[in-house]
């Protein structure tokens, strides 16, 4: 009998609980509902957009790496083939410098068919204010002897001074102790020139005749005396005529057909 009056008791508040429920919910306004969802979308939006911003910012990121590692990848790809190219133009400038050496060659040998010659580089250069000389790659195994002239495709260089077994110095014109005779090719009038001091491309001419009509322009090549210089080689041109009060002191100044600066190609004459 208790135990019966005690269930319908809990019957009872269940029924009042499910009735004050339904009260409840038939009297919320549809404005409420809406207030509420507003309030909870408010909460919800900005952590839901938070989420997406770092789904987004992580397969971003991951784009990134990835193409940071192809940019590597295509970089070391282009050093490589920059570095092929580099090597194939150094390739193609020395095969550039050999084509035009032995074109220089052949043009000496033409030009000095008369001659019995060899070909030589230019190995070193030894250039001051008292001295002018240049060491040539070939020597006494060749046959080069001391005195030997040295001619270049602009004319005349110098003569052989000394002699090793593979290597040959050569004084060259425009050294201060090299003194040859020379002649104007149009007047064939006779001079000396020699090397100056401070100018390396110039010779000075001295003891030009009196009655010698020197102008500048004119050509001047080697005479033939002396011993050393066969005659008819290319010197220089008369770029200046310096008259003094006595004629038999005036001078010229001789610029070398050669480019010394330049010179890296020569023909020894046997």
């Amino acid at each position: 009998m208790h135990k019966n009056r005690k269930t319908s008791i809990i019957g009872i508040i269940i029924t009042i609980v499910i009735l004050t429920v339904i009260v409840i919910v038939s009297n919320i306004k549809i404005e409420d509902v809406s207030y509420v969802e507003s309030g909870i979308g408010k909460l919800v939006i900005p952590i839901q957009n938070g989420l997406t911003y770092l789904k987004n910012w992580i397969s971003g990121n991951q784009n990134f790496f990835t193409d940071i590692s192809k940019l590597s990848e295509e970089n070391e790809t282009l050093k490589q083939k920059n570095r092929e190219l580099e090597q194939a133009l150094r390739e193609l400038e020395i095969i550039k410098s050999e084509n035009a050496t032995l074109k220089e060659y052949v043009n000496l040998k033409d030009k000095y068919t008369d001659y019995n010659t060899i070909p030589a580089y230019v190995i070193q250069k030894d250039i001051s204010n008292y001295s002018d000389t240049i060491i040539i790659n070939i020597g006494s195994k060749e046959g080069i002897e001391v005195n030997m002239p040295v001619i270049s495709d602009q004319g005349l260089v110098g003569h052989v001074i000394s002699v090793t077994d593979t290597t040959s110095k050569v004084q060259t014109i425009i050294d201060t102790a090299n003194t040859m005779s020379c002649v104007i090719t149009t007047s064939r009038d006779m001079m000396i020139a020699r090397g100056t001091l401070n100018q390396d491309s110039t010779l000075k001419a001295t003891f030009i005749p009196t009655e010698a009509t020197i102008l500048e322009g004119d050509k001047v090549e080697t005479s033939g005396l002396g011993g050393i210089y066969p005659k008819g080689i290319h010197i220089g041109t008369i770029k200046q005529v310096v008259n003094t009060k006595n004629i038999t002191d005036r001078y010229a100044m001789i610029e070398t057909a050669v480019d010394f600066s330049k010179l890296e190609t020569v023909l020894v004459i046997k």
